[in-house]
């Protein structure tokens, strides 16, 4: 929040638990009370999870999903009914993980959940375009927001050929101009921005 420049006129924060399904619907509302409006949705919330096959539970499977996928979809529900169509634009942006480019046999849970939202993206899209409202997903490869171990760091390290990490900056740089009115063309996409990430190296 501090580096936003904390909370006033133009950022409020709201905590919500996505476990929750009426959470995406309160988040919403709360953006529309502060604001007057909605533009832009970006969701890039997540639920980590690591089990493999042989730990995977059905609870942790049904908490993961909830989290991620359900909330994608309810977010995106509650942000159409409330846009307003006469303003220009309309942008969702929704978050996968590369899932789709290589097995997560250890985050099983994660990348069920990450591989709904790719796969939702398109009929989301479809379900909005004809109102001017965009869909699209973005896939930023590893991103260093310090959780990863050193150990980890290091190793995913050098499958990325620019020898660092995805940076924030770099995925706020897309998800600011998948925003905007420049990408009113661009809907359904699932956008992979990994620095070139060679995965089969890791």
């Amino acid at each position: 929040m501090e580096l936003l420049g904390c909370e006033g006129p133009r950022l409020r924060h709201v905590a919500a638990d996505f476990a929750d399904a009426q959470a995406p619907q309160l988040v919403v509302n709360a953006a529309v009370e502060a604001f007057g409006t909605m533009d832009v949705l970006v969701a890039n919330h997540a639920r980590s999870s690591s089990q493999n096959l042989a730990e995977v539970t059905a609870a942790e499977l049904d908490l993961t999903w909830a989290v991620n996928a359900r909330a994608s979809v309810l977010l995106t529900q509650a942000f159409a009914a409330v846009h307003n169509d006469d303003r220009a634009g309309g942008r969702i942006n929704l978050f996968t993980s590369g899932q789709h480019l290589g097995p997560m046999s250890q985050e099983l849970p994660y990348a069920i959940s990450k591989g709904a939202i790719h796969q939702m993206t398109l009929s989301l899209s479809d379900a909005l375009i004809g109102r001017g409202i965009t869909v699209n997903a973005v896939n930023p490869g590893p991103v260093d927001t310090g959780w990863a171990d050193p150990d980890l760091t290091e190793r995913v390290g050098r499958a990325l050929p620019q020898g660092r990490w995805g940076r924030p900056a770099d995925v706020a740089r897309l998800v600011s101009w998948l925003a905007s009115d420049d990408s009113a063309w661009i809907t359904g996409q699932v956008i992979n921005s990994e620095g070139g990430f060679r995965r089969w190296a890791v």
